[in-house]
């Protein structure tokens, strides 16, 4: 009695468990994939904002506002601002700013009156400051003007060559894009071959004990976090790249190949030579039997036997290479240019999200969670090739 209702307990346990964390892993999902879809739909607001600096009184279109320390909003389609605080000699500073909502022109949709001498400057695209000079550069009072961003061409994300988030407002990412495949895919080329070799020796031509001690070694090379391989890549690949090509920098897209290519290898190896011993016994006598000598059944035989769990192993391969972070950001050099020279540096997705995300807001955040949606796809896409290739060879 008491096991059948722990049993009965139990499966009721998992599928609560297992409901949520599906609940969980959705509203994650859901969560990134409506943010990083807001730049391409929505402006960053609704109206023009203003910031105030050093003004502790300022009246701003008849209202009146003490000691404010947020944003500022003006209406949608109001076309003009009058910005008034009172001066320590009992005068008024008075600044009347004109709005053309016609124009798309940042540059052009506002024009300024004022009383008194002030400094005008565009310190980024969609962002006026307006300062009143002072005797002491940190005493003078400013108030910035932030104009709404309108919906970001989605195009121009994907196939723009430049990135220019906080000056320019330009977020294109094709370089990026260009740089995490490439990457990935030269480590693919240079790791999987020898991961393939690793596992055939271990699996076909090692005798148990010494395949269980190199088994053991994989496994361990496996469990080394990703920053300690990317201080090895900065310590050792880096320097030995750049006395070898005779080159400024040798952090390149050929550092970033052969860092990644080591990441994979044990990876790569433990699944294909899990995959390698499972084949049956039988399937090696059979081809023996027959005369193929022992290289050839296993290059022949074994090998094309275990290719589902080889593909496997490569899928996560390419997961990883392509999902890698801190290893890439120390040895790439974090060019945001397009480049197919593996001696020049390179920028990843994962690399823009990782530096900038701290620093990043508005329409910069968001655009960094349309990267993280685009890595997603790409991911998505690379698996879903390599299982359909699968599906059309068997």
């Amino acid at each position: 009695m008491i096991r059948k209702f722990t049993d009965v307990f139990f499966k009721h346990l998992v599928r609560i468990v297992a409901l949520f964390s599906v609940l969980a892993l959705g509203a994650i999902l859901l969560f990134v994939f409506i943010q990083g879809g807001m730049p391409f739909f929505t402006s960053t607001a609704d109206g023009i904002r203003l910031v105030t600096q050093r003004i502790d009184e300022v009246t701003v279109n008849g209202t009146h506002y003490i000691d404010h320390n947020t944003f500022i909003y003006i209406p949608k389609n109001a076309d003009f601002i009058s910005i008034r605080y009172p001066l320590p000699d009992s005068g008024e500073e008075i600044l009347e700013i004109r709005i053309d909502n016609n124009e798309k022109d940042p540059l052009k949709a506002l024009s300024f009156t004022h009383n008194n001498e002030v400094v005008i400057t565009y310190p980024e695209s969609y962002v006026y400051t307006i300062s009143w000079p002072h005797a002491i550069s940190a005493l003078e009072k400013r108030v910035h003007v932030i104009l709404p961003e309108p919906p970001y061409n989605f195009w121009n994300f994907i196939s723009g060559l430049r990135w220019s988030p906080s000056r320019e407002k330009i977020f294109g990412i094709f370089p990026m894009i260009a740089g995490t495949l490439l990457a990935s895919f030269g480590a693919i080329l240079l790791g999987v071959p020898i991961a393939l070799l690793c596992a055939l020796f271990m699996a076909e031509f090692l005798k148990p004990k010494p395949a269980g001690f190199v088994r053991a070694g994989v496994e361990l090379l496996a469990g080394i976090p990703s920053v300690v391989y990317g201080f090895f890549g900065l310590m050792v690949i880096v320097p030995f790249v750049k006395n070898v090509f005779n080159i400024p920098s040798g952090s390149t897209l050929l550092s970033a190949i052969i860092v990644l290519a080591l990441m994979i290898l044990p990876t790569v190896i433990m699944i294909a030579e899990t995959s390698l011993r499972a084949v049956p016994l039988s399937v090696r006598e059979a081809s023996l039997s027959l005369g193929a000598s022992k290289m050839q059944t296993a290059w022949r035989v074994v090998l094309p036997h275990a290719n589902s769990g080889v593909i496997a192993g490569i899928i996560l391969g390419i997961s990883r290479a392509v999902g890698e972070t801190m290893a890439v950001i120390l040895v790439a050099g974090n060019s945001p240019h397009l480049t197919i020279n593996p001696l020049e540096s390179i920028r990843t997705l994962t690399s823009t999200i990782a530096m900038e995300m701290g620093y990043a807001s508005g329409r910069h955040s968001e655009i960094l969670f349309s990267i993280g949606v685009t890595l997603f796809s790409i991911i998505l896409i690379l698996n879903s090739l390599i299982l359909w290739y699968r599906r059309k060879v068997d």
